[in-house]
C-alpha cells in the first residue's frame, strides 16, 4: 500500500471528517471557478452567432442571413372551418380524414381564378 493510504487508514474517524469538509470546500471552490471560466468563453462565443433578431433573417451556421422565402398561397380549404393548406408539408389532419371518408381533395382545392388575381397584384 502507498504510504497516503496508511496515513489515512491511521486517522481518528474526527480527523477523516475534517478532512472530508477541506477537501468538499476545496472541491466547491475549483468547481464554480472553472464554471465560472466556461460561462465566460460560452459567451464570448454566443456574442458571434446571437446577434440577430428572432425575426426573418436569422443566421445560419456559417454566418450568412436567412433568405427572405415568398409567401406560399394556400390551395386547399377546408369548407366547414375556412382553415387552409398550400399543399406543402405534411396534409392537416381534416384533410386526410376527409380523404378517408372516400372525398377527393380536387373538392378541397380553392378556385383558380382568385389566386391568379392575387399573384399578379
Amino acid at each position: 500500500m502507498s504510504p497516503k493510504k496508511l496515513e489515512l487508514e491511521s486517522m481518528s474517524l474526527d480527523e477523516l471528517w475534517l478532512l472530508h469538509g477541506e477537501l468538499s470546500a476545496i472541491l466547491s471552490a475549483r468547481i464554480k471557478a472553472e464554471k465560472h471560466e466556461l460561462e465566460k468563453r460560452l459567451a464570448v462565443l454566443s456574442r458571434g452567432i446571437g446577434r440577430g433578431d428572432s425575426g426573418d433573417a436569422q443566421l445560419v451556421r456559417d454566418g450568412k442571413p436567412r433568405r427572405n422565402y415568398p409567401r406560399v398561397l394556400p390551395k386547399y380549404r377546408n369548407p366547414q372551418t375556412s382553415e387552409t393548406w398550400s399543399g406543402r408539408g405534411k396534409r392537416p389532419r381534416w384533410l386526410v380524414a376527409a380523404v378517408k371518408l372516400g372525398r377527393k381533395m380536387e373538392e378541397f382545392r380553392i378556385g383558380e381564378g382568385g389566386t391568379k388575381a392575387r399573384q399578379r397584384g
